[in-house]
């Protein structure tokens, strides 16, 4: 018996070694597989992290987006180092990206568009170094992105001072505290307020109408006689009277075809299909529009209870509702109404004027 017992002892050791073995082999085979996938890392101080997160997030290309400090000299800093303007490091985000989907170039027109580049002592209502902004280039290739666009916007005459958002050497970048990561989603009514009363919110719209302006232009809402006619009786309750269809008695809820959807009533880009998903509720789902801001979010308390609404920026067509119960990366479902969309397949962008998406595709 004391045979058995001590050879079941000895299978049971080795079975184990073999499960563990076979468990680091998986997580090295992930890691591997992580590291050899194309992906870079763009590095940007804007202020307040948390204002910097959202904008590059809903970037198509945009993998992942972490909060964090760089640029200092202190080891493992915490939030309350960084805060204090001791450590040398700035508020930062780093973003992985495929850019086979977007570009360092494209990453840098949204950065422009988030910040005050003429603040040196801060952002906004956040004062000190720890706050100013800055790029932290990875390579040549950024580093002269970074200048070139610098030195064009400086010569745009956009801004009445001089640009002073330094492009510097990337070093090294600490992950800040978990309940800074995604705080846009864990407090949305927070971080709206913290906005808007920063002065961030009112500066870029002054900065940037223009910008705003052309592209409504380019994606104008038709008058209501033309909408009439337009659309049908469907399309025309969702979009104007906010109203919803059933589910899965519509018709993109189950599309699984490679393309973009855009607004069925001004034309305008909204989402992708590499970024629609199955959310098993019978309406098509998204985790993030195809470009950022590209919709506008409003508090909806109809139905007895407070939802996010989503309507189109330019032509002010309701959409649907965002939900902060989606998959990863984003943990968001644009839950949207197929009677507001129009497909456009891959194979038809050109045609159909929407050629610069093509490169999502390839």
């Amino acid at each position: 018996m004391r045979k058995t017992a001590l050879v079941l002892l000895v299978l049971s050791f080795i079975l184990s070694s073999c499960s563990n073995a076979n468990a680091h082999n998986d997580r090295e085979n992930i890691t591997m597989s992580k590291q050899n996938e194309k992906v870079e890392k763009a590095t940007f101080a804007g202020g307040c992290f948390w204002c910097m997160e959202h904008p590059f997030e809903k970037l198509a290309g945009v993998i992942e987006v972490i909060s964090g400090y760089t640029g200092g000299y202190k080891i493992n800093p915490t939030y309350e180092a960084v805060s204090s303007g001791g450590t040398g490091h700035l508020e930062a985000i780093q973003i992985t990206y495929d850019p086979d989907k977007t570009t360092y170039q494209k990453l840098l027109d949204v950065y422009w568009k988030q910040i005050d580049p003429t603040d040196a002592g801060g952002s906004f209502a956040d004062r000190g170094s720890q706050y100013k902004s800055a790029i932290f280039y990875h390579n040549d290739e950024q580093k002269n992105l970074a200048e070139i666009s610098k030195e064009n916007l400086d010569k745009s005459g956009r801004y009445e001072n001089p640009i002073v958002v330094e492009v510097l050497k990337y070093s090294k970048f600490y992950e800040a505290e978990k309940y800074h990561q995604n705080y846009y989603k864990k407090s949305p009514l927070k971080y709206k307020y913290y906005r808007y009363h920063s002065g961030r919110d009112q500066y870029l719209q002054k900065i940037w109408s223009d910008d705003m302006d052309t592209a409504k232009s380019h994606f104008k809402k038709p008058s209501d006689k033309e909408l009439e006619e337009k659309l049908t009786p469907l399309q025309y309750k969702v979009t104007q009277e906010n109203y919803t269809e059933r589910p899965f008695n519509n018709e993109y809820w189950n599309n699984k075809k490679d393309g973009i959807y855009v607004d069925i009533v001004s034309g305008e880009p909204l989402f992708s299909s590499l970024d629609k998903y199955d959310s098993k509720t019978g309406w098509p789902s998204f985790t993030k529009p195809i470009e950022p801001d590209v919709v506008v979010e409003k508090e909806d308390k109809r139905l007895f209870s407070v939802r996010t609404e989503v309507r189109s920026k330019n032509a002010d067509s309701h959409l649907g509702h965002v939900f902060h119960d989606g998959p990863e990366p984003t943990g968001l479902r644009y839950c949207i109404n197929s009677a507001s969309l129009k497909f456009i397949p891959k194979e038809d962008l050109e045609e159909e004027g929407y050629g610069n998406y093509r490169k999502l595709f390839k």
